[in-house]
């Protein structure tokens, strides 16, 4: 018998907030840019279920979560706390987060910095499972002051959908000959890889919801959707054999700002990009790597166009200096003709190091 779970972090960052300044407990807090009074740029990261009470969701422009929490205001209610972001603080819980799953199980996937799939098949049965999960749940609450959300499954796919269906706090338990009826009365969104222009190709097929995905063929969801369409006949019928994958390689360390105002000030761009580099050169020392061979930048020009550029160096090293100065060379072409002959102004740009050793 296969058993795994999913554990899901319940609005996270906002919740570690909350829980390193107890004066913010219980009121609505969101992470993300800097609103600067409704005139702010940028999304919201992660906001607590106190503020998604107002409408204020993950991805939302700043701009728009500070008018609803004005407006939220304007009814008597309390405003909305605006936090800015703070990986490092965020990596070291989910660190801990590790190592509490990991006293539990051996076969432990960090799927992101927040969601972590674990192997419980030896428990041998679903309520040893659940009485596992019940105390890695209290000790990531009694040691972080943050509550998860567990789904519990025959595999990954189930057991994250699952997780999702109980948050805050909660357990959800789907067996596997229950696992495709759990499936079918979902909407196709729920089933992870499919996003709004697949789920748009399928509605105009008529299909709203898991059951109406079984009624076509493997060859007819192939014709339809390449080979994501085979895998996706598989997944609405409950079936995914995808393994843990314990030691997921971090890829890459990076962080991207989005200006105050879109621009080509040389010094204004350099400033920002020298601020980033030294974050993100904290969070690589952080991180247990050694050394560096990639330094990327992405630029998002006013019209919305991304452009990246990368170089890869002759010899690994851990120079800060060197970064920087890799990071700026890269950025420079786009403040003139070079990569930008349009003179388009600048909205965002972003800086990561990656090949690590």
């Amino acid at each position: 018998m296969r058993i795994i779970a999913h554990l899901d972090m319940d609005a996270f960052f906002a919740s570690l907030e909350e829980s390193y300044t107890p004066d913010f407990k219980g009121k609505p807090i969101v992470v993300g840019a800097e609103p600067k009074d409704g005139k702010g740029r940028g999304v919201v990261s992660t906001a607590n279920y106190k503020a998604r009470e107002y409408g204020i969701r993950s991805a939302l422009p700043i701009s728009r979560a500070w008018q609803l929490s004005e407006k939220a205001k304007s009814e008597g209610k309390e405003p909305a706390i605006f936090l800015p972001v703070d990986f490092e603080r965020y990596e070291k819980a989910s660190a801990e987060i590790y190592e509490i799953i990991k006293k539990y199980s051996q076969s432990v996937e960090p799927a992101s910095i927040d969601e972590f799939y674990f192997d419980l098949s030896f428990a041998k049965s679903y309520s040893k499972a659940e009485k596992i999960c019940k105390e890695i749940k209290k000790d990531i609450k009694e040691k972080l002051k943050v509550t998860c959300s567990v789904g519990i499954a025959p595999n990954k796919l189930i057991a994250k959908i699952s997780a999702g269906m109980k948050k805050p706090d909660g357990m959800n338990i789907v067996k596997e000959e229950d696992a495709e009826k759990f499936l079918e009365p979902l909407s196709i969104r729920e089933i992870p890889g499919i996003g709004p222009k697949t789920e748009q190709l399928l509605n105009g097929r008529g299909v709203k919801i898991v059951k109406d995905l079984k009624k076509f063929s493997i060859e007819q969801l192939y014709e339809a959707l390449g080979k994501w369409g085979q895998e996706l006949y598989f997944k609405v019928r409950g079936i995914d054999d995808s393994p843990i994958v314990e030691d997921r390689e971090v890829k890459s360390i990076g962080e991207q700002a989005t200006f105050q105002y879109d621009t080509l000030d040389a010094v204004y761009v350099g400033d920002v990009l020298e601020k980033m580099c030294r974050h993100v050169f904290r969070r690589f020392s952080n991180s247990g790597f050694k050394s560096f061979k990639t330094v990327a930048i992405s630029v998002r020009f006013s019209d919305f166009e991304t452009k990246t550029s990368a170089k890869t160096l002759k010899d690994r090293t851990n120079s800060e200096k060197v970064f920087k100065i890799e990071a700026l060379k890269l950025l420079l072409p786009y403040l003139d003709a070079r990569k930008n002959p349009r003179r388009k102004l600048i909205r965002l740009i972003g800086v990561r190091l990656e090949k690590f050793l």
